[in-house]
């Protein structure tokens, strides 16, 4: 014979509302980090915003339902909380079209094009050069990737205009 069916009725409902008391936050707070790393932070505040209607919306007879409805309502802030300050969560993705440059070319190749004038204009370098493109009409220009090569070109344009 188990334990639990050598427990009075009483004992068992008590031994319910305990186990429901410890692991129901922290199954909840597991869950919803689950629920944050599969779709984001941001749904996070959705299920907190749709849990707290439903449990203001709950009615019952009790007197001190109202009560009730407020110490859950505190739990579940709490444990959001806490979950929204894990190290295991879950951070938005930033969409690519919102980092690009209005105008920036869409063709491969001319991206691969710039890249490649990037790595040609900064040989050698100890950092690998970023592919830069421009909004600016007027078609491309040609672009260069240190501020050494930028030195160079002021100064080559200052001794020729110096000649001239």
């Amino acid at each position: 014979m188990s334990k639990i069916q050598a427990v009075t009725p009483e004992h068992l409902q008590r031994l319910k509302l305990e186990a429901s008391a410890y692991f129901g936050p922290k199954v909840l707070h597991e869950a919803l980090l689950r629920l944050c790393q599969a779709c984001g932070s941001d749904s996070l505040e959705r299920f907190e915003k749709t849990m707290v209607d439903q449990i203001e919306a709950m009615n019952d007879e009790r007197a001190d339902f109202e009560t009730m409805k407020e110490f859950s309502i505190e739990q579940l802030y709490a444990c959001v909380r806490e979950v929204s300050c894990s190290p295991k969560m879950k951070q938005p993705l930033e969409e690519a079209e919102t980092r690009r440059t209005l105008g920036r070319s869409e063709e491969p190749k001319t991206l691969e094009d710039q890249l490649q004038a990037g790595l040609e204009d900064s040989f050698p370098a100890s950092d690998p050069p970023a592919v830069v493109s421009t909004a600016i009409s007027g078609g491309a220009k040609k672009l260069v990737g240190t501020d050494e090569v930028l030195k160079k070109q002021r100064e080559e344009t200052a001794k020729n205009n110096a000649r001239s």
